[in-house]
This record gives C-alpha cells, sequence and structure tokens, in this order.
C-alpha cells in the first residue's frame, strides 16, 4: 500500500461520501465469491456505498438494474460457493468507444468512481483501458448532453483496482490466483480416484488439465501425484521425446509399478510449435509399448465445486487489501492488482503485470522457454526443477558412502509421506544410501532401522498419515542408546519431520552433542503438524488439510444451522496452544468468533459476542458459528461457552457444540501439502549432502556448529535454513508456540467480516511494488 497521507485517518471513516462498484469478468473461478463478499462488507465498514455489478463488463454498459446496491447481508452464505453469484459474461459491447461511453454514463449517474475488478488478465487490461480514457468519454458525455457538467466534475476520475481470478495461474506478478487451489483440489481427487483403477488394470493413464498457454495446474499436477511426465506450453520436450517418454513408461514397469500417469495442459505443444494432444500420446503409447491405455480430459469439472480454504481467505484478504487501495489511491497512483506474495499482502503495477505476462507469451512464440519459464516466477521455476530432479534422472553408478536417515515425530500429519519420499529419492539421485527410521526416537533407540528404496516410497506422495510411524517420545532420556544406534548403522545426517516434538527432540540431540560425538551430524528438521507451532516457519505440513478439513465440516454445520434458524453453533478445533486453524478456519467458513490462547479473553468479550449473535437474530441472517481452540483457556471451556450461550441465548437462539477430534489428523494430503512436503523434503538433503562437505575431516563427518542443525521453514517469501538455537529466543516452550506469529495480524479482517466494530490498523501499508525490475537479469 501506498503510504497514507492520513496516517491516522479513522478507517471507519475512509469510504464516506464515496462509491465502490465490484464486478466478476472472464472465466468464473472458484473463490471470486469470497472476495466479493469482503469487498462488500470491508466497503461498508469504511463507510462506502457499494454496488453489485451484475454480468460482469456486460452489466456495466446495460446498467438500469443490472448495477444494484450490496448490503451486508446480501453476500451472506455465499462464502463457500464456487463460481460467483453475480454473474460472469464475456461482453463484445465493451470493447466499442460507444459501450465504454455508455457504462461510463451509468457509473456517473451513480456517483461511482471507485471500479474493483475481479479477472483474467483480458479484463483486467479493459479495465484499464477504461480508466485511461475516462475523462475523454466523460467530455463526451458532457457534449451529446447525457450528463452535466457538474456530475463530471464530481467524477472526475475513476480509481481501478483488480484482482485476479483464474484458475490457470497465468498471471505473472502473482503468487497464486483466486481459484487455482481449488482447481487443483478437483483435478487432484480425479488423480487420486483414477490410480486406484489404474493399478487394478496395470493401465497407463493420460490426464488433460485446463491451461492454455499456462502450464501451473499440469506441472502442480504432476508434482502432487508424481507423474511419468509432463507436457507444458512453457516447456516443449526435446527432440525425440517419444523414445524418451516410451523408455521412461518400460522402465516404471521394469521397476514394478502397476501404472503409469501422464499429464498433458491442453495448450501443450512441440517444439516445433506443433499441439501435442492426449490423443496423439495415447496414440504412441499403445502402438509402440501396446499398453492398456486410457485418456481423461477434465474440462469444466475443474473450475466447479466449493472454493477450498486457501481460495477463500485469499479472496477475503484480497478483498480488504482491493478496498483500501481504491480509498487511498489518487489520481497519480497506476491502476494496481492486489496479490498475495509468500503470505504478505502486496500490491502491484496493473499494467507492469500485464506486460510480463505477455512477454512469457513473446517467449513461448520466439522458442526462448527457459525465458519462459523464469518470466512466470520464482514459485514456477521451483516447481519445475524439483519436478525435473525427482521424475528425470536415474541414480547415479558412484555411491557417495553416506548413511541419511530419516524419521516421523509427533502426532500424524496428511503430506508426511510425500516429504518423505521427495527427501529419499532426491538422497538416492545424489548417492546416498536412505535408512528409515520407525517410531520416531524410541525406533531410533531400539535400532528399528532400515534402508529404504526409491520404489518402496513410490505412490506416497497421496497418502495421509505417517507409513514410517511415530511416536512423541524425546531423546532426552535414550541418548546412550540413540549414540550408539547412529554409530551402529553409522548414520552420516538426520532428516526429522514433525511437529513442537521434532524441534525440541533436535534440540535435545544439538545439547548431547558436547558428551556424545555421535550426535555431531548434521540435522535437518521440516515442519509438519496440524497446529503449525514450529518456530522459524509461517507454514507446516499438514496444515492446511486440517484446515480444509474444518472448513467443510464447518460448512456443513452452517447449512444445518441456516435450515433450522436461530441456532448457534459451537466448534472446538485442534492446535494445542497455537491458535492458527481456529482463526484460519474463522476467516475461511465466516466464523463470528474464534477464541484462541495467544488473544486473551474475558468474561465481558464473552458478553459481547453473545450481544452481537443476539443483534444478528434481529435480521435475516438467522445463525451463528463460533469456534473455539481447544486450550485457548483452562477455565472457560468448550463446555462453559456452550452453557453461558445457551442461558444468555435463551427465546432467541439455541446452541449445539461440535469438538471436531482428530479427524483433523487424518485425510488425504491437500495439493498444497503434497507440494509444499514434496518441495521440503527436496531442499533439505541437497542442504544435507552440502553440510556433509563442509562437515567432512580427516576421513570422517564432525558437524558441531549451531548451524548445521537446523529447521528449514517458510518464512515470508522463502525457504530457509535457520539453526534450532538461533529460534530459542522466539519459542514459548511452555506453550509450545513461536513468540510471534505472522497470522495474528489478518484477525481483525475476521471480526470485520462477521461485523465487529473494531478499528483495523491501517499504518502497516504494504508499498506499490514493481514488477519488471525484480526481473531485470533477463535483458529486459
Amino acid at each position: 500500500m501506498s503510504k497514507s497521507p492520513h496516517p491516522t485517518m479513522d478507517p471507519t471513516k475512509m469510504g464516506v461520501g464515496r462509491s465502490i462498484a465490484v464486478l466478476t469478468s472472464g472465466g468464473d473461478a472458484q473463490g471470486m465469491n469470497a472476495a466479493v463478499r469482503a469487498t462488500v462488507r470491508v466497503g461498508l465498514y469504511t463507510g462506502a456505498k457499494v454496488y453489485f455489478v451484475h454480468e460482469g463488463y456486460q452489466g456495466l454498459v446495460d446498467g438500469g438494474d443490472h448495477i444494484r446496491l450490496a448490503t451486508w447481508e446480501s453476500v451472506s452464505m455465499m462464502l463457500q460457493l464456487g463460481g460467483t453469484v453475480i454473474g460472469s459474461a464475456r461482453c463484445k459491447d465493451f470493447r466499442s468507444r460507444e459501450g465504454r461511453m455508455t457504462a461510463a454514463g451509468n457509473l456517473v449517474k451513480l456517483g461511482i468512481t471507485n471500479l474493483c475488478v475481479i479477472g483474467g488478465d483480458g479484463s483486467l487490461t479493459g479495465a484499464n483501458e477504461f480508466r485511461t480514457e475516462w475523462s475523454g468519454l466523460l467530455a463526451d458525455l458532457v457534449k451529446a448532453g447525457k450528463i452535466t457538467d457538474a456530475e463530471a466534475r464530481q467524477s472526475s476520475h475513476l480509481n481501478i483496482v483488480g484482482m485476479v481470478g483464474s484458475i490457470d495461474n497465468d498471471f505473472c506478478g502473482t503468487d497464486m490466483t483466486i481459484g487455482t487451489d481449488s482447481a487443483l483440489h478437483r483435478i487432484i481427487e480425479v488423480v487420486d480416484a483414477i490410480t486406484t483403477t489404474a493399478q487394478s488394470h496395470q493401465r497407463t493413464f493420460i490426464l488433460e488439465v485446463m491451461g492454455r498457454h499456462c502450464g501451473y495446474l499440469a506441472l502442480v499436477t504432476a508434482l502432487a501425484c508424481g507423474a511419468d511426465w509432463v507436457f507444458i506450453p512453457e516447456m516443449p520436450p526435446d527432440e525425440g521425446w517419444e523414445d524418451h517418454l516410451c523408455r521412461r513408461l518400460t522402465n516404471q514397469r521394469a521397476r514394478g509399478s502397476r501404472l503409469n500417469v501422464i499429464i498433458v495442459a491442453e495448450g501443450a505443444m512441440s517444439r516445433d510449435a506443433k499441439p501435442i494432444t492426449s490423443e496423439q500420446i495415447k496414440k504412441l503409447v499403445t502402438d509402440r509399448l501396446g499398453f492398456d491405455t486410457r485418456t481423461t480430459v477434465l474440462g469444466h469439472v475443474q473450475r466447479g465445486g466449493t472454493p477450498s480454504a486457501f481460495d477463500r481467505i485469499l479472496g477475503s484478504r484480497m478483498g480488504v487489501e482491493a478496498v483500501m487501495a481504491l480509498l487511498e489511491a489518487t489520481p497519480d497512483t497506476p491502476a494496481c492488482v492486489v496479490s498475495l506474495s509468500g503470505n504478505q499482502a502486496v500490491r502491484l503495477p496493473l499494467m507492469e503485470c500485464v506486460q510480463v505476462t505477455k512477454d512469457v507469451t513473446a517467449a513461448m512464440a520466439e522458442g526462448r522457454f527457459e525465458d519462459a519459464i523464469k518470466l512466470r516466477g520464482k514459485s514456477f521455476e521451483n516447481n519445475w526443477n524439483t519436478y525435473k530432479m525427482l521424475a528425470h534422472i536415474n541414480p547415479p553408478d558412484v555411491k557417495s558412502n553416506i548413511n541419511v536417515a530419516i524419521m516421523n515425530i509427533g502426532a500424524p500429519c496428511a503430506g508426511m509421506n510425500a516429504a518423505v519420499r521427495a527427501a529419499v529419492r532426491m538422497g538416492i539421485i545424489q548417492g546416498h544410501t536412505m535408512l528409515a527410521i520407525h517410531d520416531g526416537f524410541d525406533g531410533l533407540a531400539q535400532g528399528q532401522i532400515e534402508p529404504i528404496t526409491w520404489t518402496s516410497v513410490s505412490g506416497w506422495t497421496g497418502k495421509g498419515g505417517s507409513m514410517l510411524g511415530t511416536k512423541r517420545s524425546q531423546p532426552g532420556k535414550m541418548l546412550e542408546e540413540i549414540s550408539q544406534n547412529i554409530a551402529k548403522f553409522n548414520i552420516h545426517a538426520l532428516v526429522i519431520i514433525g511437529g513442537f516434538e521434532a524441534y525440541v527432540g533436535g534440540l535435545e540431540m544439538v545439547q548431547a552433542r558436547e558428551k556424545y560425538e555421535e550426535m555431531c551430524i548434521p540435522i535437518v528438521v521440516i515442519p509438519a503438524t496440524v497446529s503449525n507451532n514450529v518456530p522459524g516457519s509461517d507454514f507446516s505440513i499438514g496444515a492446511d488439510t486440517a484446515l480444509n478439513t474444518i472448513t467443510s465440516t464447518c460448512d456443513r454445520i452452517k447449512q444445518s444451522a441456516a435450515g433450522t434458524k436461530r441456532r448457534v453453533f459451537i466448534v472446538e478445533t485442534m492446535g494445542g496452544y497455537c491458535g492458527y486453524l481456529a482463526t484460519m478456519a474463522g476467516l475461511a467458513a465466516g466464523a463470528d468468533a474464534a477464541y484462541i490462547f495467544e488473544e486473551k479473553f474475558a468474561i465481558k468479550d464473552l458478553e459481547v459476542n453473545v450481544q452481537h449473535l443476539l443483534e444478528k437474530m434481529k435480521t435475516t441472517v438467522k445463525r451463528g458459528l463460533i469456534l473455539r481452540n481447544e486450550k485457548s483457556n483452562a477455565n472457560y471451556t468448550t463446555d462453559f461457552i456452550f452453557n453461558l450461550y445457551s442461558e444468555e441465548g435463551k427465546g432467541v437462539f439455541d446452541c449445539r457444540k461440535n469438538v471436531l477430534g482428530h479427524m483433523q489428523q487424518g485425510g488425504t494430503p491437500t495439493p498444497f501439502d503434497r507440494n509444499f512436503g514434496t518441495k521440503m523434503g527436496a531442499k533439505s538433503v541437497l542442504w544435507l549432502t552440502e553440510k556433509l562437505k563442509e562437515c567432512y575431516r580427516h576421513g570422517r563427518i564432525f558437524a558441531n556448529t549451531p548451524d548445521s542443525a537446523c529447521v528449514l521453514g517458510m518464512r515470508k517469501r522463502a525457504l530457509t535454513f535457520q539453526p534450532l538455537a538461533d529460534l530459542k529466543e522466539d519459542t514459548d516452550f511452555e506453550h509450545r508456540i513461536p513468540k510471534t506469529q505472522w497470522w495474528l495480524k489478518i484477525r481483525p479482517i475476521m471480526k470485520i467480516l462477521a461485523k465487529y466494530d473494531i478499528k483495523l490498523d491501517t499504518s502497516e501499508h504494504t508499498d506499490m511494488e514493481h514488477v519488471i525490475k525484480k526481473r531485470s537479469p533477463l535483458g529486459k
């Protein structure tokens, strides 16, 4: 956000006397409704008038009933709906100047000078053109007598903010566009279903996913399901790929694999720019190898269904940022796009993003494929490199004589197995011998250690829980036995995948280095826990899966409450003392409150919440949803809160309570957790390989520096390694949480969207960032 001219300005007065219109345009995407809902509610919170524009730009041109005032209640219950409730249409009229002139007239008559557009790059380019011509259009309207001079003066300038809604994730400058994560959910559901039938018959399956000019969906799907081959438009296969593909499929079968999966983006093409179709690949595999081959074209299934938790949170956070950007804009600020980079909201100049997006298309057309992948951005490039490493390299003939052991610690969570698989395969590619330790530190102390091979981890990405077995025991009491087994099995490096226990266990091993020389080996901890409470990382593997489980359960609960009317549900979530799940699920499910340990609450706060629900029951939205983190308060238990609400709500609403329990730890991992686990597992072993070279002295490994034992974590925008010892200061060991947690800053958004009258801190602004400058090394 640009520095606000009035940093002290009351956010609830920012929009007084202003009008904002919101429209969705182009192809629909899941999560658009979350963005519309947030834009409307935050707009109303700032005191602005907010209008819906129905049917995209067509509605702007047609005017009349297509542009309607929005109310708080009119966006209720739309958070969990896919598609866009206000409709979207491709519009020919808006492409002509007459059409845009009519649209401008309609907006001026209503006094709307702020436009929030949710759509793809075409829709956003159109919005920018509209803005550039605005003064010319008004002059023509005055000439034609359609509007008065006074009206033209009042609406002399049009502000535009875009949010990118596109399942293809094809817009440069943004990490994720609205709808991408949900489309991946749909694809992965299909892949999982197809895998079981393909294994039964030893079949080859070719899956065609959407992405005319962008291979993001195909690439992430291939990474998340360990596909044998992927065809994407950005990087066509080399000459002679047909032989290579057949060789790979035959090798996989020879290794004992019962199925082959090939992922094709609909825009896939060869080096000479000829399309590569799924039918063509099917013919090749059937004719050359005689394999039983089937193709599945997913089509519009990918656009459908309910938005994932991530897309709802993304849409909601971007909606808030969009309203702030509109209200802070001046005639000099360029039209911007709001987006997330890592977990931070950013504003980017719209036309720079469009330019880079066009550059990718140009690079592909000119055959500069390496450039195309770089221009797509860091995350795309990392995905491509990880995929290539894990799928395309045969293990080296020369062994490194290094043994790397892998273990799971703490409670099981979805995505652990994806991390183990990636670590094992990356280790084998590096020439190491990989060892699996079963049942955590107990297994290490008891010698439950065995070699683990390339094929023994195949198919693990999509499996929930922990295949290695996991326990919560810490190494402190077993150090003698552990050090003996490290020596006996000749373990040179250790990967610990788990929750807070993994961090503490790693720390205990580092502290034991003084006494036991065997502990002087490089150690890496990969955070994997539904609670997301490991210091050193903004996200843990497994939290996204748990979040989706809670969100979909809350959707069902809300449906039941909406049917019975005047009912409040109190839902208890997991997370130990960490309120991440309760807060994020509150945002994704549209909860009225989320009680957490980090934000202390007293009886007064509970009374305020009850009062808020009593008021809410007077509106048309006669239901409530309250989330409570399991350890948020020792005395205000879920039962206590249930009893309090039941008593205070007598005669107005009745209460029900749900404790979600261990279902939050189970289930198949979401695409995010598969992808995140895969990247973390692969990166951890690459780091260990480098560390081992540093620590190799006089024919043996000796690692006793603090930076030889690290947590690999996601920090803001990058995966970083941080020494376990350095993180001690930022850790509350009694409550097993980090002392600083980034997500606490987005709690006010949840309260505003639930209609609480609180102050939104607008002092911490994100500056407008440039996209083109960031990518200078490409000779641009």
